[in-house]
Parts: C-alpha cells; structure tokens; sequence
C-alpha cells in the first residue's frame, strides 16, 4: 500500500461517458480517455485491509491489491506483469465484467469501493500502447495436440494455456471469425473488435491455430487429437411461449445482436482503413442489417445485461422508442439486508444504454403477442405481477398493450446445444442440463474436458476465463501424466460466486 491515506483523501472516480447524442452516431466505446494520474489517485484509494476480499470476490483470483501499489508508484510495466499472471485477457474483464471485487472491496463496506476494473483496463490498455504486450510462444513443444471447440472466453483462455504449455492447439470457430459472443454477442460501443483481434494475432503468434467457418458436428472431425476441450457456451436461448410468439419481427437476442454486430463493425473497418464498403467485410455499411430497429417501436423482455446489449443497438439503428421489461420488481439502490457484504447485491445499475433513452418497466409479464393482417407483429399485451406464494401472480385490472414492431427475447440462455457433437460424443449432463465434469473438468468420455458456460451453465467473463485456464491446467496434467497440475488452477468446477 503506497498511500495509507488515499482512501480518506481521495473520493472514487470513473472516467466520463462521451454526451448521448455524439455516442450515438458513431457504435464506439462510450468512455472518455482517463488521465494516468487520475488513475493513479484511484489505485491509491486500495487499503492495506489484511484480508483482500476482492480475491474471493474474482474468481481468476487477480491480484488486486498488488497492482493497485504498482500503479500508484508508476510501475505500470509491473503491474501489466502482475496482471497477466492470473487473467490472460483483462481488455476483455476490464471492459465486460460485472466487476464482483469491487462489490467485495473491503472499502465497500462504508464507503465507496476502489474503481478495480478501471485501474484494469487502463493497466493493460496502456501495456498494449507501450508495446508490452508481445506473442510468449512455448520454448519446446510437447508433441501432443489439443482441438478446443469454442473460441469464446474459456475456449481462447485454454487455448493460450496449452499453446504456451507447448501443446499443439487448434480452435474451431463455426462462425467466420473467432471470439464467440465477444465478437458477435458483445456490441462494438461495450468493446471495440480491435481489442479482440490484437489478441488473436498474439496468440497466432503463439502457435494457436484458428480454424474457423467449421460446425464439429461429430467426434470424428476430432480424431487424432490427443485431448478435446469443449468450450461451445450455453447457447440454447430461453423462449417465450406465449400466443403470437409465431408473428415475424419477434427475434431471439442472439439473432439480433450479431447482425448488428456485424454491420457496426463493417462500418468502424471501413471508417478505420480507409476501404470501400465492400471491402470491409460484414456487408455494405450504407445498409441496415436483416433485423433492425430502425423507426420502429421495439420492445425488449429480459432486463439483464443482453437486454442492455439490445437497447444500446436499438438506439444506434435509430429506434422510433425503445421499451425493456422484466418480470423482477424494480430492484433497490443499495444492498438489502438479503445481500450483505461481501457478496454481489442486486441493486438498481443504470447501464451506458439505459443512459440514452428507452424506458424501464418492472414487474411486468407478457401475456401475448398481438399480430397485423400480414402475420406482423403490432402489440404486446402485459400485465403486472406481484409474488405470491413464491410464484409470480398477475394483478387484476393491470393488463394493457405496448405498441411494437420489433420483440427481442433476452431472456438469458438454458443450456448448451446437444443435438450434433454432445450426442456424438456422448457425454453426460448434470442436473440442469449442463455438460457434467468431473474434479479436473473431463466430461464422462476419456480425454474429453469442457471449460465455460457449458458445464458451469450461463455466468460472467470472469468466470469462463478462470474455467478455461483451470481447464488446461487440467489437460496438461493428463497429457503429461502429471501427479499435479503445473499450469496454474484458477478454480474447481464445483466453485460458486460469493452469495
């Protein structure tokens, strides 16, 4: 701790979001630059609390309160190494996490909490700049290869691992360009694909190899490699069964999103590169994608960070309005006494999206969607709910319609795809649905591991990354017929968020 005081002298600050309607012209990031010294000050705010509660609060255990002093005495280099050495991709944690160490920040407790995830990705953003973040490719190799199917959070972080173990390791992406939901689930103004794509060409030059544009559908496509990590997510999407739920202009979030993706990231390339439209790649930036919210009257159900993820694009399609539901009732704006300290509350957030316009309504289930002459989507009708008995009952005389011409689902997701390869190969699922793994994440057929939001079910960033770096540590302890892991293990399978 360099200043024993700079948590009673200085107060928690956050960069500044760019104004609303300049943000909303352009899909990129909303954050203003951040000075160094201010950075600086924040780090200065860690206390030397004894116990770090923040490392129970991250599940990739970062050690937090380490390069918090660094950054205060301007050893940025240092705490750029002392970050790499529990998360292989902090521009990805610093831009998308929930931040859960700072809800277990012991400063937290009674006063504002250290800004954690700020200090983060200005650490790693400033490393990139000063040109510290260079390819680490294996000294030997192993001879033995590894297929990791999924190039999402826990697919890349297990890839790196093994590569950088010495292994062989090939990533197989069914879209035409890997990074999963962070490249086509996550929109351009939360993360710009440039911080992606410099990653991947680091890890190219690890090794990794990235076959992309290629569904395994089979474990034949898998034969000959020496270990499999599935890492294909939890991509079966919640519906709703609701009369009406067959009108058009009713879409899935993750129908949605990536087709805004795509054409905002079109447009930024060719912004970027100086190419023609065409060239860009992702289509003709001058067209709007498949699915858009332009002029129209959207409804989003699911308030949730996909949701968010909704309103955000919506807006930058140009949205005629934008309404959000969700079944929970508005949530407080600091903790309940349900959710004490250390653990992470749920309280009122108001997200870079909700900031710019769209309206929040709570409490509230769709009971049916209403359609036009053509089979078109017009109305929902919804009606408020109140908990009885614990289970969600509507209140009488509460029903009403919502004009909309645009109905995006995000209701979160049950589960990974079994149909294809998971019957192919022929693994077990647990209780909820999810790939079942053993202590060291094998799945019920030898050599065949799985790391992320498959076998954990839906979670955060944080959490797929610690899995897939526990993961490999896993696999190059039975490929190498180890008596321990000599990769380090973030967490076990079993492991849970504070609660």
């Amino acid at each position: 701790m360099g200043d024993p005081k700079g948590f009673l002298k200085t107060a928690r600050e956050l960069p500044r979001r760019r104004p609303v309607d300049v943000r909303l012209t352009d899909w990129r990031e909303v954050y203003e630059p951040f000075a160094a010294e201010r950075v600086e000050r924040q780090a200065a705010r860690c206390m030397d609390c004894g116990i770090p509660f923040c490392h129970n609060g991250c599940p990739l255990g970062n050690l937090i309160p380490e390069w918090n002093d660094l950054v205060y005495k301007a050893d940025w280099a240092a705490a750029a190494d002392r970050l790499h050495a529990t998360n292989n991709f902090p521009e990805f944690t610093g831009r998308l996490c929930p931040a859960p160490c700072e809800a277990a920040c012991v400063l937290g407790i009674n006063a504002e909490p250290v800004t954690i995830k700020q200090v983060e990705v200005e650490i790693i953003d400033r490393a990139w700049a000063d040109g510290g973040v260079v390819p680490m490719p294996p000294a030997t190799r192993s001879g033995l290869s590894v297929a990791v199917v999924g190039s999402g959070p826990a697919g890349l972080a297990a890839a790196q691992q093994l590569t950088r173990a010495g292994h062989a390791v090939t990533v197989f992406e069914r879209d035409d360009a890997p990074g999963g939901l962070l490249r086509y689930g996550i929109p351009e103004f939360k993360m710009e694909k440039s911080h992606l794509d410099r990653r991947l060409s680091q890890m190219s030059a690890e090794g990794t190899v990235f076959s992309c544009g290629v569904a395994v559908e089979s474990a034949a496509q898998l034969a000959g490699f020496s270990a499999v990590v599935l890492a294909g997510g939890a991509r079966v999407a919640r519906d709703l069964p609701v009369p009406g739920r067959s009108l058009s202009g009713i879409h899935q979030a993750m129908e949605y999103l990536p087709q805004g993706n795509r054409h905002a990231s079109a447009l930024l390339r060719g912004v970027e590169g100086g190419t023609s439209p065409r060239s860009a790649g992702g289509g003709d930036p001058a067209e709007s994608p498949p699915i858009s919210a332009a002029g129209k009257h959207v409804v989003i159900i699911g308030g949730g960070d996909t949701g968010a993820d909704c309103l955000g694009t919506a807006h930058r399609q140009g949205a005629a309005s934008v309404t959000q539901l969700e079944i929970m009732p508005k949530p407080p704006r600091s903790r309940s006494a349900g959710q004490p300290w250390p653990t992470y509350p749920m309280i009122y957030r108001v997200a870079s999206a909700h900031e710019e316009g769209g309206e929040r309504v709570y409490a509230v289930s769709t009971e049916e969607l209403l359609g036009d002459e053509a089979g078109a989507v017009r109305a929902l009708r919804l009606t408020e709910v109140a908990m009885e008995g614990g289970r969600f009952t509507p209140v009488a005389g509460s029903a009403r319609e919502i004009p909309c011409e645009l109905v995006l689902l995000a209701m979160g997701f049950t589960g990974a795809e079994r149909p294809g390869l998971l019957e192919d190969l022929g693994v077990e699922f647990d209780a909820r649905g999810n790939v079942a793994r053993s202590a060291s994440f094998e799945t019920s057929e030898p050599g065949v591991f799985v790391a992320g939001d498959m076998g954990r079910g839906q979670s955060l960033i944080v959490w797929a990354i610690a899995e897939g770096r526990s993961a490999a540590a896993a696999v190059d302890q039975h490929l190498r017929a180890l008596p321990r892991p000599a990769l380090p293990v973030a967490i076990a399978p079993t492991e849970r968020p504070l609660a």
